[in-house]
C-alpha cells in the first residue's frame, strides 16, 4: 500500500561548544554543523552551536527502526557523549519528524527500550515534531 506518510530522524547536540572538537572527540563525521556566530542564510547569526548526525529518511511505519539507525554510530560513544555533556553547556536531542496524513496508516512512534536506554544513559531528550495533514491536503 502506497502512503504519503513519511518520517525522518536525527541526533543533534546544541548549545555552547565547538562542533569541531566534538567531531574530533567522537571520530564521527557529522551531517551538519555550525558554530555560535556563524551566519544563517538570512544574514542573522546563530546564537548556539549545532552538531548533527544520523539523519535517517528511510521511512518505516515502525519508526523505532529509524531511531535505531540514527543512534547506531553513537552506541559505543556513550562515555564520550557524557564527557561532552559534562564539559559543555549542551543539550542532546533525538529528533523524530513524522509527516502524517489523516486516513492513512499511522506510524508507530513509540521508542523501544534500547533507544530509551541510550537516551537515559546520555541524557538525550526525545522530541517529536509532528506534521499532520487532512485527507484533502
Amino acid at each position: 500500500m502506497q502512503t504519503r506518510n513519511s518520517c525522518y530522524t536525527y541526533f543533534k547536540i546544541t548549545g555552547d561548544f565547538d562542533p569541531d572538537e566534538v567531531t574530533h572527540l567522537l571520530s564521527l563525521q557529522p551531517t551538519k554543523t555550525w558554530k555560535t556566530g556563524d551566519l544563517r542564510k538570512n544574514g542573522t547569526k546563530y546564537d548556539f552551536a549545532l552538531w548533527e548526525i544520523g539523519r535517517c529518511k528511510e521511512y518505516d511505519v515502525f519508526v523505532e527502526n529509524q531511531m535505531r539507525k540514527t543512534i547506531a554510530p553513537l552506541l559505543d560513544k556513550i562515555n564520550l557523549l557524557n564527557l561532552i555533556h559534562h564539559n559543555n553547556n549542551v543539550v542532546f536531542v533525538l529528533e523524530i519528524v513524522p509527516t502524517i496524513y489523516v486516513g492513512e496508516q499511522n506510524p508507530c512512534l513509540a521508542p523501544p527500550l534500547d533507544v530509551i536506554d541510550f537516551c537515559h544513559a546520555t541524557r538525550t531528550e526525545i522530541d517529536i515534531d509532528m506534521h499532520v495533514y487532512g485527507i484533502d491536503e
